[in-house]
This record gives structure tokens, C-alpha cells and sequence, in this order.
């Protein structure tokens, strides 16, 4: 399989919903929130737009506590870390006040019931004025709703959606070794709309073709395989 990112429309939207933050007034908040089911290449396209872009990037983890998320995000920017909540939090903000980064925070699922936690990240974001982003579940935006006051900060809400048969044609076409005839494609579209299921299809397909000794893959040798499970 190619060592390639493909960018499809959901990481097209991902990259125009950042930058917009980025080129927001200082009067205009700046938090985003990227939300969908899961499979479809979120947690991918952040590790990969952070990357690319220097920017921060923080994985929510079960039961994590604000100071926590703190310590995190101190290590990411490759601070010391000491201290109580407080002077976590103010570490957080001087550094990124001396030398803003967009700080993106995945999983956020797992701090949606931590009041305080959420405020802290609201707090790095009103206090340095950071483009922060949220990225969750398909539920993650109505939960967020009870937070009112960082709900109306997010001035950026991109939904990741199910790969349309375009998407999965450049998927397949950008990552596979081999040759995947239209009629093929079409038969992936029909049983797989999850990237990590995609994966596992491209990978299928290119071991029976190097076991076989083929040079591409149509209807008939999709038709006799587990396509999407």
C-alpha cells in the first residue's frame, strides 16, 4: 500500500474550517469543533494537519481530570512540568501567548461530563486567543450544547460524513499498489464507508493480487471477498 495522504472532502473541510480560525479577527472566537461517527479518518486528518502546521495536538483519555489535560498539553509543547492546576494553566497560557500554536484536542468525548476541564481549555483559549479545536463522536456537538458559554465560541462546526463514491475512488486509487477497475470500486463503495474498513479492503485486495500473480482486480475477484467486514 502507498505512503500517501489522500485528501478527501472531510479533510478539505478540515483544513478550510482551521484556517478560517487562524484568519479570524481577535474579536471572533476562535474554538472549532470537528464531530462524526467514528472510522471516517478524524483522528488521521488532525495527527496529519498538526503535523504539517506545528501545531499542538492532545489526545482526551478515559477519566483524565483537568490537571491531566494540562500536563499534556505542557508536554506537547515540550515544557517542564511542575506545579499545581493553577500554574499548569498559567504555563499553558504565558507559552502560548509568547509563541501561539493551534491547539487541537481529539477524543473530546471522554471530558464532555468534567465542567472544569472544559472551562480549561476555554480559559487557554479566551486568555492567549489560539485557534483551539475540539474533535468528537457524532454526539459530541448537542452534549457540547450544555456548555452555553463555550458552545457559542465555536465559530467553526465541521461534521465529518460518509465517504461519497468519489471519495472512495481517490481512496482507492491513491493507495493501492494495484490497479482496481471502475467495476471494482463501485462494488467497495456499496460495502465499505469507513476508512479503517477501506484499509483492510485495499490491503485484501493487493495480497490476493500478488498471491495470484495478477495485475489488477475486477467484479470477479471483489464478488468472492468480504468486502467491508
Amino acid at each position: 500500500m502507498k505512503k500517501v495522504f489522500v485528501k478527501t472532502k472531510n479533510v478539505k473541510n478540515f483544513s478550510g474550517a482551521i484556517n478560517n480560525l487562524i484568519d479570524k479577527s481577535s474579536a471572533t472566537p476562535k474554538m472549532g469543533l470537528i464531530y462524526g461517527a467514528p472510522g471516517l479518518g478524524k483522528s488521521h486528518t488532525a495527527i496529519w494537519w498538526a503535523t504539517k502546521n506545528n501545531a499542538l495536538y492532545v489526545r482526551a483519555q478515559h477519566k483524565m481530570n483537568t490537571r491531566w489535560l494540562l500536563q499534556e498539553i505542557l508536554a506537547e509543547i515540550g515544557e517542564e512540568i511542575h506545579g499545581q492546576i493553577s500554574s499548569l494553566s498559567d504555563q499553558c497560557k504565558l507559552r502560548l501567548k509568547l509563541k501561539p500554536q493551534v491547539l487541537i484536542v481529539d477524543e473530546i468525548d471522554y471530558l464532555l461530563d468534567r465542567s472544569h476541564t472544559i472551562e480549561a481549555l476555554r480559559d487557554i483559549h479566551d486568555t492567549t486567543g489560539v485557534p483551539v479545536v475540539l474533535i468528537g463522536m457524532q454526539n459530541s456537538k448537542n452534549k457540547l450544547g450544555k456548555y452555553q458559554h463555550l458552545y457559542d465560541r465555536l465559530s467553526e462546526i465541521v461534521e465529518f460524513n460518509s465517504f461519497s463514491k468519489e471519495d472512495v475512488d481517490i481512496i482507492v486509487d491513491e493507495l493501492s499498489e494495484v490497479k482496481i477497475t471502475e467495476e471494482a470500486k463501485q462494488i467497495i463503495f456499496e460495502n465499505t464507508n469507513r476508512f479503517r474498513q477501506l484499509i483492510k479492503d485495499i490491503s485484501l485486495l493487493e495480497n490476493l493480487a500478488k498471491t495470484n500473480g495478477l495485475n489488477k482486480i475486477d467484479v470477479k475477484q471483489v464478488k468472492g471477498l468480504k468486502i467491508g467486514q
